[in-house]
This record gives structure tokens, C-alpha cells and sequence, in this order.
């Protein structure tokens, strides 16, 4: 069996449908039972009681809700937020560095053979120089609260792994979007459904991975049984990089939608954003952040079985 925690989170619950609908039984973490109700129509996944991650002692053993399962895929996490508080980097350490390896020590004890650990691209930085992608095996430089928790426990983990023998695969997904996105791309939608001009023409001369949810499933059940996949990190994406400018036709295509754009300089936009202290977001809409997957695609025999063209077109589906 694979315990799923996160389950009712983006990539959880369509980790859980994929892998019920292959027949392979789930047992997925929940901490209310309102929060397990949409799991009852899936036909191999089980709902089971886990602990919060902010517990502490004997509120958070996770030993009895993993026994008897095989594999662990730790999908969850406190998420990237644009503005970080101290009390948000104090969340990011408690959910995400020890709350995770409190589940990995459980998962030990438990007799769990492999622990899949969702990470984040960011633990190598926030960008890269346009045609030099970000490689997997290449000095870690993460920036930032969010980050710097999914490092710490990318350490934490390896060190359990080294210790006890428990077999770790860590996977690092730059943007994910797919049924029910929530973030920027939802605010890309928005916009071009309102017929809204985007001041974005001149942003062609970037590129970005991103990564379709159905394609980071596909990746993360593989993970679940590789053998080549033990004690591995893997980057991910679609395998087709965008532009801005791209991104934004794509997503327009997708939802049938006029791209109205405006060919504004880059330089403009920056300085205007400048004098309202908003240069951040035109710095992250004009950057490039590339990652190379051909470590992933030549040690699993890996690659992504959905095309960008129609991953873009599940952004406009409903969220199962």
C-alpha cells in the first residue's frame, strides 16, 4: 500500500485518483473526517486518521496510521506565500522540516521501505541565466523561508535514509499548474477571460519550466516503484520550456480566449513597477528558471506523457 499525506491538496488528491484509478491501493492521511469525504467515491483509496503536522509528542506519532504500508509519498507542506513574516519562516521549519521527518522516523519504525518527498526547484535558486537550466546534481542555493525549509529537510531525510536503510526519492517541481491552479495563473486566466490587454509583448526573451500536474503524477507514481529511482533526486517539467509571452498565448489558446497583449519594453515596465515597489513581480514575469529533466528521462526511462498543448487545456477543467 502508499500513504499519501496531503491528500486533499493539489497534487495529493490527483496523486490518489491516479492511483486508484490503476487499481493500486492508497491509504490517504486526513485529519477530519469532512476532509476525508471526497476521498469515498475512489474505489482502492482508504481514509485514515493521521496526526497534524504542527503536533508535538505523542499527538504526533505517525506509527500507527502508516502500518502496513510500503511506500510514503509526502506531499504535504505550508507552500510558498509572496510576503513571509517571521512567524510564517517559524511554520515553514515546524510543517516542513520537522514535521516531515517526524513522518519519515514514523515511516521507519512502521517498516516503510521508500519515502517519496515532494520538494521544490527553489532549493537550487530562484532563476538561472537563459540556456543554462538548473541540473540536479549541482550545488543547492535556496533563498527564502519556503525554501530553505524544503532544504533543511532534503538533509534531514537523506540523513534518516543514511541511518536506517529507508529508501528516499526526492522530486523537485518548479511551477505546477493544472485543474483548479491557484496563484498567478489563475490570475493569467482571470485576466484573459475579461479581455483584459497584458502589458507582456516584449517578454519573449525568457524561458521557464513548469510542469503539468498530470505529468507530475505520472513522475511521482514511477518514484513509488523504480528501483533506479532509490536514494535519487529528480528535477522535472513539461520538457518545453515558455516564454512569458508564450505562456500567456498558450493559456489563452487553451481556454479559447482572445491574447490581447501590449508590446511595453521591459525597462519600462521595470521602472514603473520601481517607483510603487513592485519590481519584484515584473523581475519574476521577465526571468528565466530552466531545468534539465535528462537525468530524470535517462535513469527512469522517463518522459512526460501529456504535451503542453494539452496540459494547458486541463488549466480550464474543474478540479476533480
Amino acid at each position: 500500500m502508499i500513504f499519501v499525506t496531503g491528500a486533499n491538496g493539489f497534487v495529493g488528491s490527483a496523486l490518489c485518483t491516479r492511483l486508484s484509478d490503476q487499481k493500486t491501493p492508497v491509504v490517504a492521511a486526513f485529519r477530519t473526517e469532512r476532509s476525508a469525504a471526497h476521498l469515498a467515491r475512489l474505489a482502492y483509496v482508504s481514509a485514515r486518521l493521521a496526526p497534524d503536522l504542527l503536533g508535538t509528542g505523542a499527538e504526533q506519532d505517525w506509527t500507527a496510521a502508516l502500518a502496513g504500508c510500503e511506500v510514503v509519498v509526502h506531499t504535504a507542506a505550508r507552500v510558498h506565500v509572496m510576503t513571509t513574516h517571521a512567524d510564517d519562516t517559524d511554520l515553514f521549519t515546524q510543517i516542513n522540516v520537522n514535521g516531515t521527518l517526524t513522518v519519515a522516523r514514523a515511516a521507519v519504525r512502521a517498516g516503510v521501505k521508500r519515502f517519496v518527498y515532494l520538494s521544490t526547484v527553489k532549493v537550487h535558486g530562484e532563476r538561472t541565466e537563459l540556456g543554462k537550466p538548473f541540473e540536479v546534481n549541482q550545488a543547492l542555493c535556496p533563498l527564502g523561508a519556503y525554501a530553505i525549509s524544503k532544504y533543511q529537510a532534503e538533509q534531514g531525510l537523506r540523513d534518516i535514509a543514511t541511518k536506517t536503510g529507508l529508501e528516499l526519492v526526492i522530486i523537485r517541481p518548479p511551477l505546477v499548474y493544472g485543474p483548479g491552479a491557484s496563484g498567478n495563473l489563475a490570475l493569467l486566466m482571470r485576466w484573459l477571460a475579461k479581455g483584459v490587454p497584458l502589458p507582456v509583448g516584449a517578454m519573449d526573451q525568457n524561458a521557464r519550466s513548469l510542469v503539468g500536474l498530470d505529468n507530475l503524477v505520472d513522475l511521482i507514481v514511477t518514484a513509488t516503484w523504480h528501483k533506479a529511482a532509490a536514494n535519487q533526486a529528480f528535477l522535472v517539467s513539461d520538457d518545453h520550456d515558455l516564454s512569458t509571452l508564450e505562456l500567456v498565448r498558450l493559456i489563452a489558446q487553451a481556454g479559447h480566449l482572445p491574447a490581447r497583449t501590449i508590446n511595453v519594453p521591459v525597462s519600462l515596465l521595470r521602472g514603473l513597477a520601481g517607483l510603487v515597489g513592485k519590481s519584484g513581480y515584473v523581475d519574476r514575469l521577465t526571468e528565466s528558471l530552466q531545468v534539465d529533466i535528462s537525468a530524470t528521462k535517462a535513469l527512469l526511462d522517463w518522459s512526460a506523457p501529456v504535451g503542453i498543448v494539452d496540459s494547458m487545456a486541463r488549466l480550464f477543467e474543474p478540479r476533480a
